[in-house]
């Protein structure tokens, strides 16, 4: 009898816990993702809309985007019930499984002007992007680097081991060629770096030496096309037709929308089809233009709203792997969101790194559903059930 009435008390335990666990669920970084990735389907639907065909149709810029949401929803659910604690674990072979999938694209991938990036999902035929699921398995690679060596980041053998981990991955996505998103790799580094309290005076050595290493780089890595994009922003109108032509168009689409926008469907540059590339890298012109000034403030409070939580997640986890992880998933959604936004108004080189969430891909919104489910697994499991 006395193990029938304990019973009870058990489940009511077990009840306990797992709420006080949900209760960690931040609802508020859901929240904000969710409402991003809704304005990313409003601008699919837009650029769908004025292409000639229906939004509605399959295979439709709107339709897909409506396919990898669901995906990426999926995805983000799994993510936050699978226990975070087994990344740490499997860290290791996720590194080679990723370093794999990306060697994998060099042989299978395809894309514009002979490029290697993209590999065709059979059956249903959509691509996926290798270089973009590198971005969040190379942050779980690095925080299970970081987090072991939470007390020695004052040296410089531990910083320059993270280096040499994520050397491999940006060599292999330079090779694609992805020039963006070897850069996001690298903000990562960087960024992680920085925010697990490395030696800043090591890093500003190591800092001067890749400024230093930058000529050879661009004699000796980068293609002329790339050349000429990173050095249109200087001077777009020196070569309207060539190379300066997407800066010149995106600053007439952001130019033209004002405070409050054309309105949807109505973009000057996307019914004309002036602005190539206008549901990728340069989909911001167009919510420019369509949506005005106060649509582009709303979305950059969304994103503010969105780093401060995840910034609020890392800060609270008690786990380092958890630190860290938050600090490098809120350093590649900031770079990119710097770089994309400024590109788009001449302010920083075209580089091709995706806005995330608006920008229309399914490999973005799937590794940013991953790594927003991997965070939220690490906000549930921040508190020890009790038995």
């Amino acid at each position: 009898m006395g193990v029938l009435r304990a019973e009870p008390a058990r489940l009511g335990a077990v009840s306990r816990a797992v709420g006080s666990a949900w209760r960690a669920f931040d609802w508020q970084l859901s929240v904000y993702a969710l409402m991003l990735m809704t304005f990313g389907l409003v601008m699919a639907y837009s650029n769908s809309a004025q292409d000639g065909s229906s939004p509605l149709a399959w295979g439709s810029t709107f339709t897909r985007g409506i396919v990898w949401a669901v995906v990426a929803i999926g995805v983000f659910v799994i993510a936050t019930v699978f226990d975070y604690k087994w990344l740490k674990t499997f860290a290791w072979p996720l590194y080679g499984l990723n370093l794999g999938l990306l060697a994998l694209s060099l042989f299978i991938g395809d894309g514009v002007g002979g490029s290697a990036r993209w590999v065709t999902i059979p059956v249903i035929g959509l691509q996926f992007q290798f270089s973009e699921l590198a971005k969040v398995l190379m942050i779980v690679v690095l925080a299970r680097y970081l987090s072991a060596r939470e007390s020695r980041l004052d040296s410089l053998p531990a910083i320059l081991g993270a280096g040499i981990l994520m050397a491999p991955a940006i060599a292999l996505v330079m090779l694609q060629p992805d020039l963006g998103s070897s850069l996001v790799l690298f903000a990562i580094l960087a960024g992680m770096l920085f925010m697990s309290g490395a030696s800043l005076r090591w890093l500003a050595v190591l800092a001067g030496a890749a400024i230093a290493f930058v000529p050879i780089a661009w004699n000796l890595i980068l293609h002329d096309y790339q050349k000429a994009r990173l050095l249109s922003f200087l001077d777009p109108a020196a070569d309207p037709q060539g190379s300066g032509y997407h800066l010149l168009q995106s600053q007439i689409a952001v130019a033209s929308g004002g405070l409050l926008g054309k309105g949807l469907t109505n973009s000057s540059q996307g019914q004309l089809d002036y602005l190539p590339v206008q549901t990728t890298d340069f989909v911001f012109a167009i919510l420019g233009e369509e949506l005005g000034f106060l649509g582009a403030v709303v979305v950059f409070a969304l994103f503010v709203a969105l780093l401060w939580r995840i910034l609020a997640s890392a800060w609270r986890a008690r786990d380092p792997f958890g630190t860290m992880f938050g600090a490098g998933l809120a350093s590649m959604i900031l770079f990119q969101l710097l770089v994309n936004v400024g590109m788009v108004i001449g302010v920083m080189p075209i580089t091709g790194i995706p806005l995330p969430f608006i920008t229309h891909g399914g490999a973005s919104l799937m590794t940013l559903a991953l790594g927003l489910g991997i965070l939220q697994s690490v906000n549930l499991r921040q508190t020890r059930a009790e038995w």
